[in-house]
C-alpha cells in the first residue's frame, strides 16, 4: 500500500494527556468514518522497540477538509516526539484500515458506548452521520474519570445539542476529583444507565470500543441483558 507524506500543521491539547495533531488532507487520500491509518514519523531524534510509528484512529470526519489523529501522551519515544514536535514536522500515512464502521442502512439506530481515547472513531463516525444529514437516532455513552479527561466533550456536547438525531450521556467515575462542577451521569456504563435513556435495549446495533476491560465488561453486560451478539461491533485499544 502506497504511503502519503504528511506534515503537521498544529497540534493542541484536547484534554489532560492527550494531544490532537492536524494535517491537510492528501488530495487522493480517502478513508470511511471509523477507519484508523498507520502514523510513522520520518527521522525522529528517538525510538524504540515498538518503532517510529502507530495505528492510530481517523478522529476526523470524512466531511472534513483536515485529517485530525488525537492519542494520549504516554512515556514513549514515540510520544515524546509526538510532544516535542512543532509545525513541519514529516511524517508517512499508510492506510486507511478497519471496518469499524457505520453500517450501510442510513435508518439504523446506532449506540455508542466508549471510554477515554476510544472517542477518536466515534467522533468521525457521529460527526460524519450528521454531515451527510442521515435520519439514523444516534446515542453516544462516553465514560471518563473526570471532565478533564474527556476529549472532545464540549464539541460532541455542542453537536448532539443542535441535532434532534444524536444524544450524548457522559458519565465521570471520578467527578468528586475534578476541579469542575460535573452535573451529568456518575459512575461506569451499566444496565440501569442503559435503561434510563433508552427505551429498548435489544434494538439498535451498538458500537464498543476503548480499553479492553471496558469492550468485554459491555459485551456481557449487553449479551446479559438480551442484545444479539450479532448486534455488537467491538475494537479494543490496547498499548495506547
Amino acid at each position: 500500500m502506497a504511503g502519503y507524506q504528511l506534515k503537521l500543521k498544529r497540534k493542541q491539547q484536547v484534554a489532560e494527556g492527550t494531544l490532537a495533531l492536524y494535517f491537510d488532507k492528501p488530495d487522493d487520500f480517502s478513508f470511511q468514518a471509523g477507519q484508523c491509518a498507520r502514523l510513522v514519523l520520518v527521522d525522529p531524534p528517538e525510538t524504540d522497540d515498538e518503532g517510529n510509528g502507530r495505528i492510530l484512529s481517523l478522529a476526523s470526519a470524512p466531511a472534513e477538509s483536515e485529517l485530525m489523529f488525537a492519542t494520549r501522551i504516554r512515556d514513549s519515544a514515540f510520544k515524546r516526539v509526538l510532544s516535542a514536535l512543532t509545525p513541519g514536522a514529516e511524517f508517512t500515512l499508510k492506510g486507511p484500515y478497519g471496518d469499524f464502521t457505520l453500517p450501510a442502512d442510513p435508518a439504523r439506530e446506532l449506540v455508542f458506548i466508549t471510554g477515554g481515547i476510544g472517542i477518536t472513531p466515534v467522533r468521525s463516525m457521529l460527526l460524519q452521520a450528521m454531515a451527510e444529514s442521515q435520519g439514523r437516532q444516534m446515542t453516544l455513552f462516553y465514560a471518563n474519570r473526570r471532565p478533564e479527561d474527556a476529549a472532545f466533550l464540549d464539541e460532541l456536547t455542542q453537536a448532539c445539542a443542535i441535532s434532534s438525531h444524536c444524544m450524548l450521556v457522559a458519565t465521570m467515575t471520578q467527578a468528586g476529583q475534578s476541579a469542575q462542577h460535573w452535573q451529568g451521569e456518575r459512575g461506569h456504563v451499566d444496565k440501569a444507565m442503559l435503561n434510563r435513556h433508552l427505551t429498548d435495549l435489544a434494538r439498535p446495533l451498538y458500537y464498543l470500543d476503548g480499553p479492553p476491560g471496558l469492550v468485554a465488561a459491555m459485551k456481557t453486560m449487553l449479551v446479559d441483558a438480551g442484545v444479539a451478539e450479532a448486534q455488537l461491533r467491538t475494537e479494543e485499544f490496547a498499548g495506547y
